[in-house]
């Protein structure tokens, strides 16, 4: 059985010791997943006002996130059309309308994988919104 771990060139580091995606036989596990981008800023986070107010957008996290993990899944010749399973966690289901709308870009009811999503009380960082992890069928 092949099995092998892959940190992404050009993606964020991870901050912990896992890999962004590891490949076990034919099934792919992302690791989860956020909207950080390589220079340690966050996709979804405006700043509203001089106070220093954010403003994050769960839409544009989840795009940011779906996108990450469409490049991880790249490196090991996968699409998203290969994820059999998702897992999404919330910190407000408040958002869970805006992340169903972009998930539904990425994905759709008849052919897409099974998912779970919920809630948590937080992030590994107070600008996340979300965070995605997947599992991906895709023999060698």
């Amino acid at each position: 059985m092949t099995n092998k771990s892959r940190l992404v060139e050009g993606k964020a580091t991870p901050r912990g010791a896992y890999p962004h995606i590891k490949r076990a036989g034919d099934f792919l596990f992302v690791s989860g997943t956020s909207s950080r981008l390589p220079d340690n800023s966050f996709a979804g986070v405006h700043q509203v006002d001089a106070m220093g107010t954010m403003q994050l957008d769960i839409k544009e996290q989840t795009r940011a996130v779906l996108e990450n993990i469409k490049d991880y899944l790249a490196t090991e010749g996968a699409s998203l059309s290969d994820v059999v399973d998702v897992t999404t966690f919330l910190v407000n289901m408040n958002d869970f309308a805006g992340y169903n709308e972009v998930y539904a870009e990425f994905f759709n009811k008849e052919t897409g994988p099974a998912r779970t999503t919920v809630a948590v009380h937080q992030l590994p960082h107070p600008y996340l919104v979300v965070e995605i992890k997947v599992m991906a069928y895709k023999p060698k």
